[in-house]
């Protein structure tokens, strides 16, 4: 995506983590309105291990500011948090 290095870059700042810390996933889906398919918008889901609300904030900012930049300035840009758990992740076997 054209505006992906520059968001890691972005984000990795504001988190204070390394930019290898970040996947970005583009998951194609259908939205449906009234019955019909629809446009649909950019609908942004960020699993992270919480941060603080200032950085959550900044980080919904950088985000909707990036999109922005490649979406009519009408769409409606969505972002979503789901914290997780330190004792629920495990990477490569182990907990993170």
């Amino acid at each position: 995506m054209m505006i992906s290095k520059e968001l890691v870059d972005s984000l990795s700042e504001l988190v204070g983590c390394p930019q290898d810390h970040f996947t970005l996933e583009h998951i194609p889906s259908t939205f449906i309105v009234d019955g019909a398919e629809d446009a649909g918008y950019p609908f942004v889901e960020m699993l992270w291990f919480a941060r603080e609300p200032e950085v959550q904030d900044k980080v919904a900012s950088c985000l909707t500011q990036m999109i922005r930049r490649v979406t009519d300035d009408n769409t409606d840009i969505a972002v979503v948090f789901h914290k997780l758990v330190e004792q629920d992740y495990y990477e490569n076997g182990e907990h993170f």
